[in-house]
């Protein structure tokens, strides 16, 4: 039976896309490491359901700023990924690729946040990568887009893209662990229900 909002997902759904989501995760990581040159795992990789104000509570909150790489999704999928990416992750990247720290996001030059998109990019298709190998569907991202602002204000783009079809969001994320210490790390997978129930149809969890 097709699913006409996320919160009407079954168990057995959920679990599927939990595994999904430990494997996308576990392979961002991976590619994380190579292209940090140390050693990076993800703890294993929540997925939920929720409101939008819960899905910003979750992330830490609505006042508070973050920086956001954002890519929609096109062909067998619509709707959108976002990589949240909090000062601690950002200050992980920038040391290890230019050598630099920076203290508050409006040190963030236009060299910072082209280090940033392009590793937000690699999370974000690698993620969508493994999806799509696992379930034999294809899967395109546009060009990628950055912005610093209010976690508030960052996931009103989901919710105006879908939040006339669902008033819920999926969430998938985890920490990434990098030199024993948790990096907060969040991936927010927006599809469409349309394309929800037709990746669930692909992995045979659905009709």
């Amino acid at each position: 039976m097709k699913i006409k909002s996320f919160d009407q997902l079954t168990s057995m759904e959920l679990d599927t896309l939990r595994e999904i989501g430990n494997i996308g995760t576990g392979n961002a990581a991976t590619a994380l490491g190579e292209l940090l040159n140390r050693e990076v795992r993800i703890t294993m990789a929540e997925v939920r359901i929720m409101e939008y104000n819960e899905a910003i509570d979750w992330i830490g909150g609505p006042e508070v700023v973050t920086a956001g790489v954002l890519v929609g999704m096109g062909g067998h999928m619509s709707g959108v990924v976002l990589s949240v990416q909090q000062l601690e992750f950002i200050n992980l990247v920038l040391e290890a690729i230019l050598g630099t720290r920076v203290g508050d996001y409006s040190e963030l030059d236009e060299m910072h946040q082209s280090a940033l998109i392009e590793v937000g990019n690699i999370l974000m298709s690698t993620f969508i990568n493994a999806l799509s190998g696992l379930s034999g569907i294809s899967v395109n991202l546009t060009v990628p887009a950055f912005t610093v602002d209010m976690q508030g204000a960052i996931l009103t783009v989901p919710m105006a893209m879908y939040g006339g079809t669902s008033d819920y969001l999926m969430t998938i994320g985890g920490d990434f662990v990098c030199d024993n210490k948790r990096v907060p790390c969040h991936l927010l997978l927006s599809p469409d229900v349309r394309s929800l129930n037709f990746l669930l149809a692909k992995l045979g969890v659905a009709e």
